[in-house]
């Protein structure tokens, strides 16, 4: 289910590798505002985003709760023997919560990421927002859920031995399969403080699940030092966002 190819940002810093450029937009909105003589001024506001270029699918670089945008990406899936591109993500981040906890454990910035900082990442309670995106009409709730708790199974056995199948199905939950997945239908889940991992499809509520394991372990398939060959230059440049946080 994590099989992607990443694009890593930092703030307003969009960093590119020499296969793919990514794309900062601003797109401006005007507003009226009104005077305290009754008359009115146009005032713009402006929202930033980063376009996933293989779907070309936007994530705003901003979350109204305040996280960041640190990556976007995509995810592949086979059909039919054909390999398609589901959907689009991007992964958001407490960036003054990460901040703290790599200052708390690492005084002076490595000159290079460290397993120790990944880890950190990985094992922190603070925020931690997956949203993708569906940019195949293909795609069926129950291959996401399966795709998912596999993923989970093999996560969960990498960090304790065993595949916790109760557990990783969690995730997902019981979510009625008469929820329907069409072009640009979300799922978002997010890693609450207190360990708290919530899933949400279309903007409805799935699970949400206090379980510290399965927090790790679902933000270990992007993190983790044995990611897939595909993932390890995003996952250096996550490293490199970190380290411009000391």
């Amino acid at each position: 289910i994590h099989s992607h190819n990443v694009y890593c940002i930092h703030h307003s810093q969009v960093l590119t590798n020499s296969l793919s450029l990514s794309f900062l937009l601003i797109n401006t909105n005007s507003q009226t505002m009104a005077t305290s003589d009754g008359s009115s001024n146009a005032a713009t506001k402006e929202e930033a985003v980063q376009v996933e270029p293989k779907t070309g699918i936007s994530f705003p670089v901003k979350l109204d709760d305040g996280k960041i945008l640190y990556c976007v990406g995509y995810n592949k899936k086979s059909l039919l023997g054909l390999s398609i591109k589901a959907y689009g993500f991007g992964l958001y981040v407490d960036s003054d919560k990460l901040k703290d906890v790599l200052k708390s454990k690492i005084e002076k910035a490595p000159s290079k990421p460290t397993e120790e900082m990944y880890q950190l990442a990985i094992d922190g309670d603070f925020g931690m927002t997956i949203k993708m995106v569906v940019s195949f009409s293909g795609v069926k709730l129950s291959m996401a859920k399966k795709g998912f708790t596999e993923a989970m199974r093999e996560s969960m056995k990498k960090l304790t031995g065993q595949k916790n199948e109760e557990l990783s199905n969690k995730v997902f939950g019981t979510t009625s399969d008469k929820i329907k997945l069409r072009l640009g239908s979300e799922m978002i889940v997010s890693k609450l403080p207190g360990y708290v991992l919530e899933t949400k499809v279309n903007g409805e509520l799935v699970s949400r699940v206090e379980s510290e394991l399965l927090c790790r372990a679902y933000f270990r398939n992007y993190l983790g030092e044995d990611t897939l060959e595909c993932e390890k230059e995003s996952r250096e440049m996550f490293g490199q966002s970190m380290l411009s946080l000391f």
